[in-house]
């Protein structure tokens, strides 16, 4: 199979369109409407696994190439049979496996957590934590930008480009630094990153633009620019992008030994990952490797509701195709209008106009999905709450727990359904939230959440000052354990 052969190809969403491109391109819009584009792939002529349980002995033994430069080695690469997007290979077959660029991504821990289980009102066994800030660049972005580093290596690409709240922009600058071959190019809003993330990019090499305006500005801007410099974007409009993004469910249902899950909690921002999962069902019911598909929950924060507007509010609606855009630009015209900004903690979230609207309303159509809201102090205590159950996480991680639990409480998740939350990213991603949640340092306080209007969690572990004397020491140490 080569990059060119039609069993995989470009597709516009809407299935009254019929709009195609070729994988050799590098435009990411339907030709005919304008619509985004899905990786399709004509599974006849593809080496299709029988069932899950297939894909748990099923290694494809072909090469996966080092990014070190230089690097061409024809011997089996153990880096393509141990990365948790590649080894689901036959299910995102986009370029042949000898061309597939990987750093061993998507190595991530689906772990049982019956203490935040616990919080949210579930049984025990009945959550399980999906932690993707064991990647790379301690976030999901790594499952795609493995796929779409592949795809711009197939095409040529020698720059390429994101507007980024934080997350994309590290896992950019950290692909293009290992690749050695490209150049990345990061727009980010005014005070719109968290210096976790900022340091990872600049750490990598890449040329870092301050847009003087939040996430929105900065997405209009560089799809501006890479039409004009032929820059590969690679913001989840790139639909390569969420092709990796789909192996995310493979291993969730990998660590459930195949069950199929009740519920899977995502926090909701670009809403790519929401796109990606639903596709990823969709496939997977169209393979007929699975019955059913699991039930999907967005969770917007409050201060960036654009999706829980639309589909509760306005009632906008996939209706297989025949979704209501003009109903989404009134919304978006009124946010301008009102000069209406996004701001929530969870900064990875912090966004108005969602690229991938319409990928999100099939997803949510296909698998009967809702949409809710947390405000930011139940993301805060929420993200207290994981990260004293054993796992720790970046506050827009901590949306999808802070969801599941209002959704518990609304009697929408029953105590006894199995339920996945997706973790998206490491805790150090943005650390100067986690201190001021628990510091003493009042300073930090203010600055980084009082100034918001937050009190003190409830869960807050602030340090303990205490004597430089043992006894005294010793005597805290027994009173607090």
């Amino acid at each position: 199979m080569s990059m060119s052969d039609s069993v995989v190809y470009l597709r516009c969403i809407k299935p009254t369109c019929g709009g195609t491109r070729s994988v050799t391109e590098c435009e990411f819009t339907c030709p005919r409407c304008g619509d985004l584009l899905d990786v399709t792939y004509d599974w006849q002529r593809l080496p299709v696994p029988r069932s899950l349980r297939d894909l748990e002995a099923n290694r494809h033994p072909s090469v996966g190439r080092w990014f070190q430069r230089g690097s061409r080695s024809s011997e089996a690469s153990p880096l393509f049979r141990r990365s948790g997007v590649w080894r689901f290979w036959e299910l995102l077959p986009v370029a042949p496996p000898e061309e597939v660029l990987t750093i061993g991504e998507g190595q991530t821990l689906l772990l049982r957590a019956d203490r935040v289980g616990e919080y949210i009102g579930l049984r025990s066994g009945c959550l399980h934590l999906q932690y993707e800030g064991l990647n790379p660049s301690g976030s999901f972005k790594d499952n795609g930008m493995t796929a779409a580093f592949t795809h711009a290596r197939m095409v040529g690409a020698r720059r390429a480009a994101c507007a980024s709240t934080g997350n994309t922009s590290a896992s950019l600058a950290l692909y293009a630094a290992a690749t050695g071959q490209m150049r990345a190019i990061i727009f980010i809003g005014s005070g719109k990153i968290a210096f976790g993330k900022l340091a990872q990019a600049l750490d990598h090499g890449a040329l870092t633009l301050q847009i003087h305006g939040d996430f929105d500005d900065a997405l209009e801007r560089v799809r501006q620019a890479a039409g004009r410099l032929s820059l590969y974007l690679v913001n989840s409009i790139n639909p390569f992008r969420l092709e990796g993004q789909k192996t995310i469910m493979y291993r969730v249902l990998e660590g459930l030994e195949w069950r199929i899950p009740d519920w899977i909690v995502v926090p909701a921002g670009n809403l790519g990952n929401l796109s990606a999962f639903g596709k990823a069902f969709l496939e997977l019911r169209e393979l007929g490797l699975i019955e059913r598909m699991p039930r999907l929950a967005a969770v917007n924060a409050a201060g960036a509701d654009t999706l829980y507007r639309l589909w509760n509010d306005h009632q906008l609606r996939w209706h297989g195709g025949a979704w209501e855009k003009a109903r989404a630009e009134s919304y978006f015209h009124h946010l301008k209008e009102t000069q209406r900004k996004a701001s929530t903690i969870a900064s990875a979230i912090e966004i108005n106009r969602p690229v991938n609207l319409p990928k999100a309303l099939r997803s949510l159509e296909v698998s009967d999905g809702i949409v809710c809201t947390v405000c930011d102090e139940e993301i805060l205590e929420a993200k207290a709450r994981i990260g004293a159950g054993g796992l720790g996480c970046e506050p827009a991680s901590a949306a999808s727990v802070a969801g599941a639990r209002k959704l518990r409480h609304q009697g929408v998740i029953a105590a006894d359904e199995l339920v996945v939350c997706v973790l998206t990213g490491h805790p150090l991603k943005d650390p100067n939230v986690t201190v001021a949640c628990h510091g003493t340092d009042e300073h930090l306080f203010q600055e980084v959440l009082g100034k918001r209007g937050f009190g003190r969690i409830a869960s807050a572990n602030p340090p303990v000052s205490v004597p430089n004397d043992l006894e005294r020491i010793i005597s805290v140490i027994e009173a607090r354990t």
